[in-house]
């Protein structure tokens, strides 16, 4: 494969910097294989579905998660944590103007010592940080929106699913923030199963490929958990004739891990790229990703080459894309 391969232009003027309202008015490109897609709303997804279907949500809530310090020169940082190692010590993204220096401590504009500096990981591209505050992120963190989103938001809640508990995640699951609890009723009232996954989102979501072979790519685990009840009800709905729905690339990427590895729970390193032999997940519901990243791979590996062509309308159509836009409904089967 190529970098050009997982490329595709994204005009500037179509990136969503606010939520849609209501949630599931956001329009949806419903993929029909070799017909054209059609144009619908999130809210039309019940008609979509089967009552034989199961649907599957990733409940991660996202951790205001970004910390703004500074050095003792002055300079400005961003902390981002992105995964708790223990009580107070994480691993984070930071971005820095200089070189930073093992013990070296940071602080809120009021003076606060807030974070220490312990070492860069064996990874290279994070730093493991210790908080010297009790609940520093609910006290002194914000939101942590994608750089692109430059419009700050009110409510931190539209950043949240409305099903979301555990605050884990340093970015939301974007497909479910479509949701409202009116529609997961109306879902639910059809006879579909609604099932929860936990899949804590990383740093593969800021990280954008970089190497000219994108199989060539080093993904990074993220923590998974996919309780026995969601499984059995996954094969119950196949076994009957339904089809499992995935809610997002993180409730797709929990699912194939569970089955991959046997294991219901643990760190997934699974690398979803086209050739891949899908295991579990028959339907995803996905927003608009950014391009070279190993999101746009797993598309690719859902749908074939026709990805590009459902993005290509998209662009035609101006839907809105990336975190804060529409969605798109792909069936592998189709």
């Amino acid at each position: 494969m190529h970098l050009s391969d997982v490329t595709y232009e994204l005009p500037d003027d179509l990136i969503a910097q606010t939520p849609c309202s209501p949630r599931d008015a956001a329009r949806l490109l419903v993929d029909r294989g070799a017909l054209d897609p059609e144009h619908r709303r999130v809210h039309a997804i019940v008609d979509l579905l089967d009552s034989r279907d199961v649907l599957v949500v990733n409940h991660t809530r996202v951790l205001p998660a970004r910390l703004e310090v500074f050095r003792s020169t002055g300079g400005r940082i961003e902390v981002l944590l992105l995964e708790q190692q223990s009580e107070d010590v994480w691993e984070s993204l930071i971005r820095s103007g200089g070189k930073l220096r093992s013990d070296e401590v940071l602080t809120t504009v009021d003076g606060v010592q807030l974070v220490r500096i312990i070492s860069r990981t064996s990874a290279g591209d994070t730093f493991t940080v210790q908080l010297l505050v009790r609940n520093a992120p609910e006290r002194f963190g914000s939101m942590p929106l994608p750089p692109y989103i430059t419009t700050p938001i009110d409510d931190r809640e539209r950043y949240q699913t409305v099903y979301a508990h555990d605050a884990k995640s340093a970015a939301a699951p974007t497909a479910g923030l479509h949701f409202t609890h009116d529609l997961l009723d109306r879902i639910r009232a059809k006879g579909i199963t609604v099932c929860e996954v936990e899949l804590v989102v990383g740093l593969d979501t800021f990280k954008p490929i970089q190497t000219e072979n994108p199989l060539d790519h080093v993904i990074h685990t993220e923590i998974y958990s996919v309780p026995p009840a969601t499984l059995d009800a996954c094969w119950s709905a196949k076994r009957r004739g339904g089809r499992v729905v995935a809610v997002g690339t993180t409730a797709t990427r929990a699912l194939e891990s569970a089955v991959t590895t046997g294991a219901n729970a643990g760190r997934t390193s699974l690398f979803i790229t086209p050739g891949y032999e899908w295991k579990l997940v028959d339907v995803m519901l996905t927003n608009f990703h950014m391009p070279r990243t190993t999101l746009i791979l797993m598309v690719a590996a859902f749908v074939g080459e026709r990805w590009r062509r459902l993005y290509e309308v998209a662009v035609a159509e101006r839907y809105r894309f990336l975190s804060f836009g529409d969605a798109m409904l792909l069936d592998r089967h189709a």
